[in-house]
């Protein structure tokens, strides 16, 4: 992992997923939609679908270096390691962290893989949210920890809890998460800066985005416009007016 300065850090944690994934394709050569990306493998899918849900919006967003462990909820038989093999690496990854945890159970979403007690050890070990490709229980307890949330479903038991990997890659949501890759988690779901990306640099990008979005949108919000005077400053800005 390549170490990114907490003002870095602290830079990218301003934006949403979005304008991230955006000054991700951008930081490429990319425009909206990143139609120059196609002979480089197209636009990347570095964001997580539709299936992942933000269940404590109230909480904010989190960004964080990603700690990954694999695990099942209702199969005893599951070949085990200890839990600790999974919070030992949390607690010696540079903060800040986000944990991430992939039920792969043969009945995978069925038993929760996440309660309030483990929130409150993440929270220990100072992790800034916790991602879930899985079911969660305790929602009310977690939001006492005060620790952001992402899952698939919510549901209130389980059966036996076993941790099968840690430390490995894993799929969340449609997202390809590896160790230590830095993850942007909101409303709209999970963004990652890809691993050979310098993390500065999509700060830059991000930041000459809000600029140019802020300048648009105080023109278009302006007493009096109309689609017809929008539409001739879209074309002047385009060099077509």
């Amino acid at each position: 992992m390549t170490a990114t300065s907490l003002e870095v850090i602290d830079g990218i944690r301003e934006f949403d997923s979005a304008t991230i994934f955006n000054a991700v394709v951008e930081s490429m050569g990319g425009s909206q939609g990143g139609t120059e990306l196609e002979g480089q493998g197209g636009v990347p899918i570095i964001y997580t679908d539709p299936t992942l849900h933000c269940y404590l919006p109230n909480l904010g967003s989190a960004v964080g270096y990603a700690v990954t462990c694999e695990v099942t909820a209702l199969d005893p038989d599951s070949a085990k390691i200890d839990w600790h093999d999974y919070y030992d690496k949390l607690d010696e990854t540079p903060s800040p962290v986000i944990g991430v945890i992939k039920d792969i159970d043969s009945r995978a979403g069925r038993g929760a893989v996440l309660g309030d007690g483990m929130a409150s050890t993440h929270k220990m070990v100072g992790a800034t949210g916790i991602v879930v490709d899985g079911s969660i229980r305790d929602l009310a307890g977690i939001e006492g920890v005060g620790l952001p949330v992402w899952g698939k479903g919510l549901v209130p038991g389980h059966g036996v809890f076993n941790l099968i990997r840690a430390d490995v890659p894993v799929v969340v949501a449609g997202l390809l998460i590896h160790p230590n890759d830095l993850l942007i988690c909101d409303r709209d779901g999970v963004t990652r800066i890809p691993g050979d990306m310098d993390p500065a640099v999509v700060l830059e990008k991000a930041r000459e985005i809000r600029e140019r979005e802020q300048s648009y949108m105080k023109i278009a919000r302006q007493p009096g416009m109309t689609w017809a005077k929008l539409k001739q400053i879209q074309l002047e800005m385009r060099g077509e007016g």
